[in-house]
C-alpha cells in the first residue's frame, strides 16, 4: 500500500530523499550539462528544478533516474549510493513529457505494467489497479483504450502507473507543458494535492516560473549546468540572488545603485532610504510600486511619467518614465481612479519591496 500522509501535516519531513555530490556530466563535443551539482532534497518534499532550456534540468533528472549516469560525483536515494545503479533497480519512477504509455494496451493493463513486469498476483495487480485508479479520479477509465483518452487523462494514467509501484521518489520531466492553460493549472492543484496526501517526494522539471511557485516546498534555479540558487518560491521571487535569477522569475525593473551609505542608496531614481543590500542593481517589484495619493504612504517618492496602460482585468499595469529609465509598476484594481497616458503621477517606493542584486 501507499505510504498516506497526515492531511493536517502541512511540511514535508526533513531527512533526506535524494543527495547529489559535485555530480557532472559532459555530452559530446565537451558540452557540460551538468555541472558540479550538489544538491539534498528532503524526503515527503515537492521541490522543482527550474529554468530555461538547455540548462541541465531534465539531464540532472535522468541522472537521478539512472537513464545517465554521472561522470563524476555521487547520487544517493534513500541512503543508499546510485553507483552503476540501473533504473530498474532504483526506487525511482519517472513520469515523461509525452506519458509514454502503451497504444496496445487499455487504461488498466498500462496502469498494471509495472505489476505485471515483478511477476505480481493478477488478483493483487487488479486490486492495487482499481484503489489506484480511485485515487487518481480515473476509476471510470479502467477500460479504455489509450486512444480515446484527452491529453489530461493520459497525464493521470501516465500518474497512477508511476505511482503503483509505490517508489520513494516520483520524478516528473515536464508532465503538463502539453496541456492546454486552464487544465493544466487544474492539474498543478491536483498534482500537488496528491503528492501531500501519499507524503511522497516529488522531483519536478519545468522552466514554467509559475508552474514551479504554485507547486513547489522548494526549487532549484539552474543555468548552464550549474544551481544558481535554491530555496521556498517566495525567498526566490522576493530575494534573488543574481541577475539572471531575477530576470528568469519575471522581473522587469532594474535600477542602478550609483552610492551606498548606512542609510540608504543613491540611484537614476533618486535618494532612496532604507534600501539595503550589496549588490550593483535595484530591483523593484512591479506590484509593490505606489501609485497616485498611495504614493503618500512609503517613505520614497518621485515624479513619473505615464507612457502606457495595460488593462489585465484584476490588475492594470503602467509603463512608467522616471529619472530616465522605464519601470513597469502593477496595480490591483480595486475601484480607484485610473491614470491615463501621458499623465505626470507620484510614485512611491517601499524598502520592503526592493531587493539588491548583481551578475
Amino acid at each position: 500500500m501507499l505510504p498516506m500522509a497526515d492531511p493536517a501535516v502541512g511540511s514535508p519531513r526533513t531527512e533526506s530523499a535524494i543527495r547529489v555530490d559535485a555530480a557532472s556530466k559532459s555530452f559530446e563535443k565537451g558540452v557540460r550539462a551538468v555541472d558540479a551539482v550538489d544538491l539534498e532534497v528532503g524526503a515527503g518534499e515537492f521541490f522543482t528544478l527550474l529554468g530555461p532550456s538547455g540548462c541541465g534540468k531534465t539531464t540532472l533528472l535522468r541522472l537521478l533516474a539512472g537513464l545517465e549516469q554521472p561522470d563524476s560525483g555521487r547520487i544517493t536515494i534513500g541512503g543508499q549510493v546510485m553507483d552503476g545503479v540501473p533504473p530498474h533497480r532504483r526506487s525511482v519512477n519517472t513520469v515523461f513529457q509525452s506519458y509514454a504509455l502503451f497504444p496496445h494496451r487499455n487504461v488498466r493493463r498500462n496502469i498494471g505494467f509495472g505489476l505485471e513486469m515483478r511477476g505480481t498476483d493478477a488478483g493483487e495487480i487488479d486490486a492495487r489497479t482499481r484503489r489506484m485508479a480511485e485515487l487518481i479520479g480515473i476509476d471510470g477509465l479502467l477500460d479504455r483504450e489509450v486512444a480515446q483518452l484527452s491529453g489530461g487523462q493520459r497525464q493521470r494514467v501516465a500518474l497512477a502507473r508511476a505511482l503503483i509501484n509505490e517508489p520513494d521518489v516520483l520524478l516528473l520531466d515536464e508532465p503538463l507543458s502539453a496541456l492546454d492553460a486552464d487544465l493544466r493549472g487544474r492539474l498543478q492543484l491536483e498534482l500537488k494535492r496528491l503528492q501531500r496526501r501519499l507524503g511522497m517526494t516529488f522531483v519536478f522539471v519545468t522552466h514554467d516560473q509559475q508552474e514551479a511557485m504554485v507547486m513547489s516546498d522548494r526549487m532549484a534555479v539552474l543555468d548552464a549546468g550549474r544551481i544558481v540558487q535554491v530555496g521556498p518560491p517566495d525567498a526566490i521571487y522576493e530575494a534573488p540572488a543574481a541577475l539572471f535569477v531575477a530576470r528568469f522569475m519575471g522581473h522587469q525593473n532594474f535600477v542602478p545603485i550609483h552610492g551606498r551609505d548606512a542609510a540608504g542608496v543613491d540611484t537614476p531614481l533618486g535618494r532612496l532610504e532604507g534600501v539595503f543590500g550589496t549588490g550593483d542593481h535595484l530591483l523593484l517589484r512591479p506590484e509593490t510600486i505606489r501609485l497616485g495619493d498611495e504614493a503618500q504612504t512609503v517613505p520614497n517618492r518621485f515624479e513619473a511619467t505615464v507612457e502606457e496602460r495595460l488593462y489585465r482585468g484584476e490588475t492594470t499595469e503602467y509603463r512608467l518614465a522616471c529619472g530616465g529609465l522605464r519601470l513597469l509598476a502593477s496595480r490591483a484594481n480595486r475601484g480607484q481612479p485610473e491614470h491615463q497616458v501621458g499623465e505626470t503621477i507620484r510614485v512611491g517606493v517601499s524598502p520592503r519591496g526592493t531587493a539588491t542584486v548583481s551578475d
